[in-house]
């Protein structure tokens, strides 16, 4: 044998790997939400600008 096997390397070698993975998954979920959230967004703006009160939504007057 050319050298002798460093078993602790190679399995913090397996685990920094999987971490790696991991982090990588989780940042590709991540922009992906971030992206339905932008179009969803997008897709359904404000008609005046202001937000109501949910009063005034339900055809109830609301306190000004």
């Amino acid at each position: 044998m050319a050298f002798k096997p460093n078993y602790g390397l190679q399995r913090a070698d397996r685990a920094r790997a999987r971490e790696a993975k991991r982090e990588e998954k989780l940042r590709q979920r991540q922009e992906r939400s971030d992206e339905r959230k932008a179009a969803a967004a997008a897709a359904t703006p404000e008609p005046d600008g202001k937000a109501h009160a949910p009063a005034e939504r339900r055809g109830e007057p609301g306190k000004d």
